[in-house]
């Protein structure tokens, strides 16, 4: 298992188009991909658990990754992190 802790950084949070980008991109490693925020952990690759969360901007997100394939899937979630969901 590997967790790494970002911040949000678009400014409209995770709402539905940011939401998809993070959803797919956790689709594409088969190992487990969640993310606790708010005291709430939640699943990455179900659309509902991201908007569920109600993540804002600035708010301080970790993805944790369990499987296989964990070290690169936590690359790419920070990743796309980082370079502001699609915004």
């Amino acid at each position: 298992m590997v967790s790494q802790k970002t911040v949000i950084k678009n400014p409209t949070g995770l709402h539905l188009r940011p939401a998809g980008l993070f959803t797919k991109t956790a689709m594409q490693f088969q190992c487990k991909v969640t993310f606790r925020a708010k005291n709430t952990i939640a699943n990455a690759k179900s659309i509902l658990g991201v908007l569920g969360a109600c993540i804002k901007s600035e708010d301080e997100i970790e993805i944790i990754c369990e499987g296989v394939d964990e070290v690169e899937a936590l690359a790419a979630m920070i990743q796309v992190i980082e370079d502001g969901l699609g915004e």
